[in-house]
């Protein structure tokens, strides 16, 4: 006979938040409460704003339910009575729901709101409402020929081949024994082509508004279609996306990047934000052989000479350092900023970076450049 162990009783205000939702039309698995709980226990949070993001993250409203969320929030943990209509998910929910499922798995907890560091004590934080999808079919032929395209490089695993730069001495040892030491081949080895890392590193400052939800979505694209990407966006704040972008389905991956991201159009402080990112040596190992994309206009409102060492260090480590801005849209762009013109020296190119069509042109040509 099993003896059920009591709820305890600070857990009880979570698990009753999780069944309001479930309630009022929320699609809330039993996986997403448990998240809760442990969040609000790991963070330790000072103010009910904490316990508000900690909701968000893990149960992830859709950005159109998002105010009906926040009033039951405030109904539950503030004991506002604010009325809430309870509508049921739409078909379109539902269809998210069942994409979503099997291999795509949330973000672990430890990475939602993974920041190297505030950038800058001044800071606009809010979430964010993603506009409609444009530009649909670039990104579907982009996700159908990048797992062939994208850049590779020669690894340090080698494997049996006609032509090769070594000796397969295992096999031939091998063939002695079962022919009494005769060696009638001798067999080759060459080194494994692995898929080279890419970064991308995405500036989410206000001056990067009209760009911002084009650019997640090719992030989205290129982490489902390689194997070894890593995601960061730059603003006051570095924040880590790459686990969000995993997800499969679109919708569900760039809300939870809506809830993870919180310096959303806000002030322009790159080298700080760069800074921080090479100060991880996590982080910093990302771009050890790597092709580093900066999707950003490079309006830098800092100090120039913290984003100057920052490339400087960058450019050292990476294989490629390449920087996308949506001004080379223009034919005649020329870096005029204090910014730009000192780091040039340490970039690779400065290219288009003013549409998504751009954007996989330019990481599909990565491939003739490594090989």
């Amino acid at each position: 006979m099993s003896i059920t162990q009591p709820l305890p009783r600070a857990a009880e205000p979570f698990v009753e938040f999780a069944s309001l939702l479930r309630e009022n039309g929320f699609s809330v698995a039993p996986e997403q409460t448990m998240g809760f709980i442990e969040a609000v226990g790991l963070l330790g949070p000072r103010d009910m704003n904490d316990l508000l993001q900690a909701g968000r993250a893990m149960f992830a409203p859709p950005p159109e339910r998002r105010p009906e969320f926040d009033a039951l929030f405030r109904m539950k943990f503030l004991g506002q009575s604010i009325p809430v209509p309870a509508s049921g998910p739409d078909e379109d929910e539902l269809l998210v729901g069942e994409e979503a499922a099997g291999d795509s798995e949330p973000p672990e907890l430890d990475e939602l709101n993974e920041a190297g560091g505030e950038a800058t004590g001044s800071e606009i934080l809010s979430t964010r409402q993603f506009a409609g999808v444009d530009d649909i079919e670039a990104l579907r032929r982009f996700r159908r020929v990048a797992r062939e395209r994208l850049p590779v490089r020669r690894s340090y695993r080698r494997a049996a081949a006609n032509k090769g730069d070594g000796w397969n001495m295992r096999k031939v040892f091998r063939q002695a024994v079962q022919r009494d030491g005769e060696v009638i081949e001798l067999p080759k080895l060459r080194r494994k082509l692995r898929q080279r890392r890419i970064v991308l590193l995405i500036d989410v400052s206000g001056s990067m508004k009209d760009q911002t939800d084009s650019y997640l979505r090719f992030a989205h694209a290129i982490a489902q279609a390689g194997q070894r990407i890593e995601v960061f966006t730059l603003g006051t704040r570095l924040t880590r996306i790459t686990r969000a972008m995993k997800v499969r389905n679109r919708a569900q991956a760039l809300n939870l990047v809506s809830g993870i991201v919180a310096d959303w159009d806000g002030g322009t402080r790159l080298g700080d934000a760069l800074q921080a990112f090479l100060d991880i040596p996590r982080f910093a190992g990302f771009t050890r052989g790597a092709a580093v994309l900066t999707l950003s206009d490079g309006l830098e409102r800092g100090d120039h000479a913290t984003l100057v060492e920052a490339v400087e260090k960058l450019s050292r480590l990476a294989w490629k350092l390449i920087w996308l801005t949506p001004l080379a849209g223009d034919a005649g762009y020329r870096p005029e900023t204090a910014a730009m013109q000192a780091i040039m020296p340490y970039l690779d190119s400065i290219e288009d970076g003013s549409s998504v069509s751009a954007l996989c042109e330019r990481v599909l040509a990565l491939r003739q450049e490594a090989a």
